[in-house]
């Protein structure tokens, strides 16, 4: 068996028409951009979602038990935190408060806001200053705000900007950045948080998260242990970023309807690339007759129907990553928040998808091309 020869075959085969070529390409170009797109848009999601607990950089998070998302916290009392600290792994430990609220800007609007108050001390979990100081945190009525595409939801912001927020003065005395912005539009505001809980509406605990730094991995499970046997839990970053992510595919709707959406693209490709593919196959069913009169074997023409099915394939695959990348990449530049993430994971499960399809196609192919008779190429 000449492969060389028989690859040379295949590809003119396959590239004598350029319109049928063309279809095939985009077949299977579409359908990637299609999976690319609607999985994009679900590991962006996810992972602004979970925005809070990646921007804040702790080893470890204590929560209460019924913690399922970032979004969900539920008070704990001051007790935990003196518990926490005491833990012989734990380098320190620092409170978080994480609410919302909404400010009355100047021009009499109000605007819902997401409010971070860090730990007095440490401030833990404070953002990247990019202007002014974060020490001017400790200033009278001193907020930080997130430079971001939400920011311009508060009008024309500066340091020294005023504002209303539960009948209380706030004075914007910096801006900074975070590594990744949040899911939800609103405007992120840092301040202590002794001012967020003596300023916003809270319960009678007002610690939504208690931040562990430890000293080393090696204190994770016995501090999992000891905070379990207070009756609460603590989770690595990592861990709790998969129990967002678990949350909000599996307990929103969010998940299974952009799985549906995947599935459908993947269909649509499926029967595109399959029903062109064939259309092809027997459009040139004469020339793989001949083949098989001037002595092709089945095994060689089963080659030449898998080499062009695999070229159109990755070709195609690569027509799709780029048309997705470059809609992702356009959508980042004018889109504010726009939540799509083009990353390693899906673009391997579309190239999974797209060598099902093209097994596919090429297995009707073959079927038809194994059962021509060399007697037909020369009827009539």
């Amino acid at each position: 068996m000449n492969l060389k020869g028989l690859g040379t075959i295949a590809i003119k085969l396959l590239t004598g028409d350029s319109g049928k070529f063309f279809t095939l390409i985009m077949g299977v170009g579409f359908a990637v951009f299609l999976m690319l797109q609607m999985t994009s848009v679900f590991f962006g999601v996810i992972a602004k979602s979970g925005s809070t607990i990646y921007d804040t950089g702790a080893d470890m998070w204590v929560m209460d038990k019924s913690v399922d998302n970032s979004k969900d916290n539920i008070p704990l009392p001051d007790y935990v935190l003196d518990y926490a600290r005491s833990l012989p792994g734990v380098l320190y430990a620092a409170p978080i408060y994480v609410g919302a609220g909404t400010v009355k800007l100047p021009n009499g609007r109000y605007q819902a806001v997401d409010i971070v108050g860090l730990d007095d001390v440490s401030l833990m979990g404070r953002p990247i200053m990019i202007k002014g100081n974060i020490n001017d945190i400790y200033s009278s009525y001193a907020f930080i705000a997130i430079k971001d595409a939400d920011l311009k939801k508060l009008g024309n912001v500066h340091i020294g900007s005023t504002f209303e927020i539960n009948d209380h003065k706030g004075v914007i005395v910096g801006f900074g950045k975070n590594p990744m912005s949040g899911l939800f539009g609103n405007p992120t505001l840092y301040t202590t948080y002794t001012r967020a809980t003596e300023d916003l509406p809270t319960t009678r605990f007002t610690i939504s998260y208690v931040l562990l730094k430890i000293k080393s991995p090696k204190y994770i499970p016995e501090i999992k242990k000891a905070i379990d046997k207070l009756g609460y839990r603590a989770l690595t970053s990592k861990e709790f970023t998969k129990v967002n992510a678990h949350f909000y595919t599996f307990k929103t709707g969010f998940g299974m309807n952009v799985l549906i959406m995947t599935l459908v693209s993947f269909i649509v490709g499926l029967s595109i690339a399959g029903q062109t593919f064939y259309t092809f196959v027997l459009e040139n069913l004469e020339k793989f007759g001949a083949l098989k009169a001037i002595g092709a074997t089945r095994k060689e023409l089963v080659f030449i129907i898998v080499i062009q099915a695999v070229l159109v394939g990755f070709v195609g695959y690569g027509v799709g990553v780029l048309l997705s990348s470059s809609m992702i990449a356009l959508g980042h530049l004018k889109i504010p928040n726009y939540a799509a993430m083009l990353g390693y994971g899906n673009m391997l499960a579309a190239l999974v998808m797209v060598v099902f399809i093209t097994a596919f196609a090429s297995f009707l192919g073959v079927r038809k091309v194994l059962k021509v008779e060399a007697f037909e190429v020369f009827r009539g």
